[in-house]
Formats: structure tokens, C-alpha cells, sequence
């Protein structure tokens, strides 16, 4: 049964009742005349031999309010590019597919590089950031969805009701984060559960209520793949181009906008999608990378509101963050009796005990170089740099679809 309880800074929006996907849909086509929608989709070619994309592609078909949908292909080559084209076809409006390894994307990136604009290594940040840099160059929508392409439990209900906070006239919201419940005979979500929420605390507790962990703790799901935004948003944003990149963004947004304009929505009963392993044993893949890059996201985060970050906090850090994350799990086993669900302590602890491996070494990262790798510059910069790069990424575009 869905709650109606507001908590944090943000404005929770939830699933009450049975909701009607034809009110949503013929509400947002209203909404569209004024405010038009694009949907972004960041996708490796694989995704498109796997069970998630069809499904998806079904699912978009019967959307009828959506102005554009921009693809970045990652990964594919000029005849995979191809029939990806093919594979869209069914989806209506523009449709436009940018092969990220082509070259003419190719010479786009060049060009950057030697303008001193780094856009960052291949992954989903940079393909994110180059699809909104291509709607605000046709400058043909107001407002931006993007879901991740791995979703096997697919609805078109999920993007309608992603898109409808922002795209409404009435609500004034910049900033839309979904959020959903990742169960199935078992918890899933183990970086969200066991080592964003403790860590969030467990920095609380050691350095106060700060703004941005407040925030931050607001959201239900703060890794969430799939948000929603305004063009002003995704033009004045910088976005990390490593698995930051979540935790970063809502970083972003919390530092340019209030959190009266921010909200969260429930999208989904169940969302299911691919699952990283762990690999405890290797911080440069699976999980571990990715929890070490959102510990640094973090705390380099927290360091440019002032927090001072010193050896002996990150110490207590990760003793205080070990306790939280052990007390956290034992909640989480008591949820998981109660309703029924599978719960192996042994391998909820094994991950418990990798993430506080992980904040170890995003700590001594964090130590010996505070700055670290630097956000993709945003669309105002790199305008301001290059002043016909938007027609540039047109051109490049528009040549590879024809």
C-alpha cells in the first residue's frame, strides 16, 4: 500500500491509488503544446540484442506526446548504427540516432579537445551530455526525459509519469527524479541500501546536518537512472562523466536551484534491470568502481561547500559508516522475513564489507588528488568557447540519419 508521507527537502510524489495512464497521456499532450518533450536515451548496441530494448521500442510506439527522442548509440559499428535506425523505425515523431562512435561525432569530440573542452571518456555521462547539447541546438523542447535502456520491466506509465511534475504549467518544477521499489523475490538496489544511505548518515553525524546531505537524503532512490528536467537545467548543469554521475548531477542541482523546485516520483511498481556483480576483489569494474566514483562524487561535493576533509575524518569515517551499514542490514533483514522475500546475510554482509573497502579508497583517491577528474563543461561554456558548435552537431547528426 502506498504512504502519503512527505519527508526531507524535497517534494515526494507518490502512487496513490489506482492511476490512469489515459489521464496522464491526454493531459501531457496538453502540456506538450506549449512545453514540448524530448526523450534522451544513452544505449550500448548490446542492449539492442538484449530483452530490455524491443520491449521498450513496443512501449514507445503507443506514445504520442513526445516531440523528439534522441538515442546516443555507444559502441556500435556504422552497420550495427544502421539497424539500430531500422529498430526505431516503429517509434513515432523525430527520431534522430547518434552514433557516438562514428566519425563525424568523432570529429565533434576532436574539436572540443582542441578548444580545451574535455568531454570525458566513453560511458553514460558523455553520452548523456551530447544528447541535450543536440536538443538545445534545435531548440525544438522545453523539457528533457531521460530513462536508461536496461529497463526489462518496461511501461510507457513510467515515462508518463516522469515526465508530467515538469512538464505540468502549474507545478514549477525544474528537477523530476523517479523512484521505484526494487523488489523481486529478494531486495535488489545494495548501493542505494547499503552504502549511499549509511554513508549519507553516517557523514551527518560527523559533520552535521550540511545542506547537501540533507538533500541528498531526501530521495528515495537518489541512483535512480531516470529523471526528468528543463532545457535551462540541462544547458547550465555539469555532468561527471565516470559513475558519479547520479550523485553528481543531483549535486548540480542542488547547487543551482531551490528544493522547492525539485521533486521525486514514484514511476513504477517493480523495475527490474541488468545487475552488476560485485567484484570485491577489483575497484576498476562492477560495482566496486562504481560505488568508489560516487564516494569521490561525494565527498569532492561536500569539499566545495566547505566541509574540511582530513585524515583522521576519513578514520572515523569509515568505522561510523561500518556500523550504520551493519545496523542498516539487520532492518533490511527483518523487512525481507516479514514480506516473505529471500535474504542471504552472508552475501549482504560480503557487500557491506566491500563497500567499506570502497570508501577507504575514494578516501586516500579523494586525499591524494582533491580535485579529481573535472565535470564535462556545460552547454554555456562550451557555446561560449565554440559559438557554432550547435550547428556543428547538427550537421553531423542530421548527415549520419539521412
Amino acid at each position: 500500500m502506498s504512504d502519503f508521507y512527505q519527508s526531507g527537502v524535497i517534494t515526494t510524489l507518490h502512487q496513490l491509488g489506482k492511476s490512469s495512464l489515459e489521464r496522464l497521456e491526454s493531459e501531457l499532450q496538453g502540456f506538450a503544446r506549449t512545453r514540448p518533450i524530448a526523450l534522451v536515451l544513452p544505449a550500448l548496441y548490446s542492449e539492442f540484442e538484449g530483452p530490455a530494448m524491443p520491449g521498450i521500442v513496443r512501449e514507445l510506439a503507443k506514445v504520442k506526446y513526445l516531440n523528439e527522442v534522441v538515442l546516443v548509440l555507444d559502441q556500435a559499428s556504422e552497420q550495427e548504427f544502421a539497424r539500430v535506425r531500422e529498430f526505431m523505425s516503429p517509434v513515432g515523431g523525430e527520431v534522430r540516432i547518434i552514433h557516438n562512435k562514428g566519425k563525424r561525432i568523432s570529429e565533434i569530440y576532436e574539436t572540443l579537445k582542441r578548444n580545451g573542452l574535455d568531454p570525458g571518456p566513453q560511458g553514460k555521462g558523455r553520452s548523456a551530455w551530447l544528447a541535450y547539447g543536440y536538443v538545445l541546438a534545435r531548440a525544438k523542447s522545453d523539457v528533457i526525459a531521460l530513462h536508461d535502456c536496461d529497463i526489462v520491466t518496461y511501461s510507457r506509465e513510467l515515462l508518463a509519469r516522469l515526465c508530467y511534475p515538469v512538464a505540468h504549467p502549474s507545478l514549477d518544477y525544474v528537477f523530476c527524479k523517479g523512484y521505484y521499489s526494487r523488489v523481486s523475490n529478494k531486495m535488489n538496489g545494495r548501493v542505494t541500501r547499503l552504502l549511499v544511505t549509511p554513508l549519507v548518515r553516517s557523514l551527518q553525524q560527523l559533520v552535521g546536518q550540511h545542506g547537501f546531505l540533507m538533500f541528498l537524503d531526501s530521495f528515495r532512490y537518489p541512483l535512480s537512472g531516470e529523471f526528468c528536467m528543463t532545457t535551462d537545467v540541462a544547458r547550465t548543469n555539469r555532468i561527471p562523466s565516470d559513475w558519479g554521475l547520479e550523485v553528481g548531477s543531483l549535486a548540480e542541482v542542488y547547487r543551482n536551484y531551490s528544493s522547492r523546485r525539485v521533486c521525486q516520483v514514484d514511476i513504477a511498481a517493480t523495475y527490474d534491470h541488468k545487475h552488476q556483480a560485485l567484484s570485491a576483489d577489483d575497484a576498476n569494474k562492477g560495482l566496486m568502481k562504481m560505488t568508489v566514483d560516487i564516494c569521490k562524487s561525494m565527498f569532492r561535493t561536500l569539499a566545495s561547500e566547505g566541509v574540511v576533509f582530513s585524515d583522521g575524518l576519513f578514520k572515523s569515517l569509515i568505522v561510523t559508516y561500518l556500523r550504520q551499514a551493519e545496523d542498516t542490514l539487520v532492518k533490511y533483514e527483518a523487512d525481507a522475513t516479514i514480506n516473505g522475500l529471500e535474504f542471504d546475510r552472508h552475501e549482504e554482509a560480503r557487500a557491506v564489507e566491500a563497500f567499506t573497502h570502497a570508501v577507504a579508497l575514494a578516501a586516500q583517491a579523494y586525499m591524494e588528488n582533491p580535485m579529481g577528474t573535472p565535470p564535462i563543461p556545460n552547454w554555456n561554456r562550451v557555446k561560449a568557447a565554440i559559438p557554432d558548435i550547435f550547428e556543428m552537431l547538427i550537421t553531423a547528426v542530421e548527415a549520419d540519419n539521412k
